[in-house]
């Protein structure tokens, strides 16, 4: 997966912004600065030391380019490891790609996407779980969602891991002692200890994959589907959430007619939120579709928002609707609690089970806030608290530590029984080869070169 020639990209975000980036990487990087650049005055860089900046101007040939500033970062003391010089000119489209294009010519090739965090996980600065962590932070939406990001990427899973791979080991060396020794007799200590140092590591293990529900939603976003049968509020409720008038409300039943998507956050947590077309036997062709569309989203959400009408009687629309849902994680708010009501309560205890039930009136702010509260306690329940300071973020991550947990119950399991250790040891090496799958120690190039087609180019 190496590669030694010079890369280059453009490193700043696309569009206009007071300082453009183009970034190299690689042995030639100072060489392909010293036939670009002039510094003030003619001078050259030959003296310029590392992590040090110079003023002058980029040069295509004889053509000057732009004025800019450059900085040298020799190795391995830098984000690749390998030489970098960065040059920072003006932040349009036209003077970076200009200087993109000449550093081109000069000897560089353009970067793959995420090619720059690759050499520093193939160089051994990173490991593969903090190059995802990379990604993560640019494109978390909240604080909390960075939060996250950072203590991967400083390292807080990495060294978690790390400490369960030494129990493994240290579980694998004390049966491969036992191998070396047939003629002793394997007693009931030496099995009682084994059993017990495997259940402290899947405890450990458990303990990861319990955060990864709260750290999946840090990292892509809580889908929070708002349902009900027409003219109930659900516009309404979306527009006071995002403190826009984001969605046409009417008194005119079927208003809605599509899905209407918005991104938020909430006490913290991104929240993506999907307000549906309303729920109802309808002839109108296109308010069909809009109804079967809602239904669809059921199965992509992780929270349901179901409102009532407190001040009209229940519905067989609320019945179907309630049945749809019944087995998802549902927050039922009563709306309109201003007005004289007429809602049979009654009707909704079979269901209420497990569910949250708000008073809420959207045209007075009331309940709003203990909106935000429920979905924040959605988050951050039972084990997982918002200052957990390890969070698996990524499903890649979650899967993998569920199959060393199964190995590791397998490798209990063997012992229980009493079988030869040689077929405990196979499971801990299934284990051990998991959980490198994570760090990248023992990953396939092809899945290495996967994860990193996701990252921007210049990064």
């Amino acid at each position: 997966m190496f590669n030694d020639d010079t890369i280059a990209a453009i490193s700043s975000a696309p569009g206009e912004g007071g300082i453009g980036i183009v970034r190299i990487s690689g042995d030639n990087s100072l060489n392909i600065l010293n036939k670009i650049f002039k510094g003030y005055k003619n001078r050259g860089i030959e003296d310029l030391e590392s992590y040090t900046m110079r003023y002058g101007f980029i040069y295509d040939g004889e053509k000057k380019i732009d004025e800019v500033i450059v900085s040298f970062m020799k190795s391995p003391k830098t984000y690749t490891t390998e030489d970098i010089v960065e040059i920072y000119c003006h932040g349009g489209p036209i003077p970076v790609r200009r200087i993109l294009e000449t550093v081109l010519k000069t000897g560089a090739r353009l970067a793959e996407p995420g090619e720059f965090t690759k050499r520093a996980f193939l160089n051994g600065r990173i490991d593969l779980s903090q190059a995802e962590a990379v990604v993560d932070m640019i494109r978390s939406k909240t604080e909390k969602s960075a939060d996250a990001a950072l203590n991967q990427l400083q390292g807080a899973l990495a060294n978690q891991l790390k400490k369960i791979k030494e129990s493994l080991i240290d579980i694998m060396a004390h049966i491969e002692a036992t191998i070396d020794f047939p003629d002793e007799d394997i007693d009931d200590v030496l099995y009682e200890s084994l059993i017990k140092d495997c259940d402290n590591s899947i405890h450990d293990i458990d303990k990861l994959i319990k955060t990864a529900d709260t750290g999946k939603i840090l990292r892509e976003g809580l889908n929070t589907v708002i349902v009900g049968r027409p003219n109930v509020g659900k516009s309404s409720l979306l527009n006071a959430l995002i403190n826009e008038n984001r969605a046409i409300v009417t008194d005119v039943p079927g208003t809605t007619r599509d899905v209407i998507e918005e991104q938020l956050n909430i006490r913290g947590i991104p929240v993506n939120l999907i307000d549906t077309a309303g729920i109802r036997k309808t002839n109108d062709v296109v308010e069909k579709i809009g109804v079967e569309k809602t239904k669809e989203y059921f199965n992509k959400a992780d929270i349901i928002i179901f409102m009532l009408d407190s001040s009209e009687e229940y519905t067989e629309e609320d019945e179907e609707i309630f049945k749809l849902i019944k087995d998802k994680k549902t927050i039922i708010l009563i709306n309109k609690v201003d007005l004289p009501e007429k809602l049979d309560r009654s009707k909704i205890d079979k269901y209420k089970y497990g569910k949250t039930i708000i008073d809420v009136s959207i045209k007075d702010n009331k309940g709003i806030d203990l909106l935000k509260d429920e979905i924040y306690n959605f988050v951050y329940s039972g084990e997982v608290k918002y200052n957990q300071e390890i969070l698996v973020t990524n499903i890649r991550h979650k899967n993998l530590l569920i199959k060393a947990k199964d190995s590791l119950i397998n490798a209990k399991d063997t012992i229980v029984q009493k079988l030869p250790l040689d077929f405990v040891s196979i499971d801990l090496r299934e284990a051990l080869d998991s959980i490198g799958e994570i760090t990248g120690e023992t990953i396939q190039e092809d899945i290495v070169n996967r994860i990193f087609s996701k990252f921007c180019i210049g990064k």
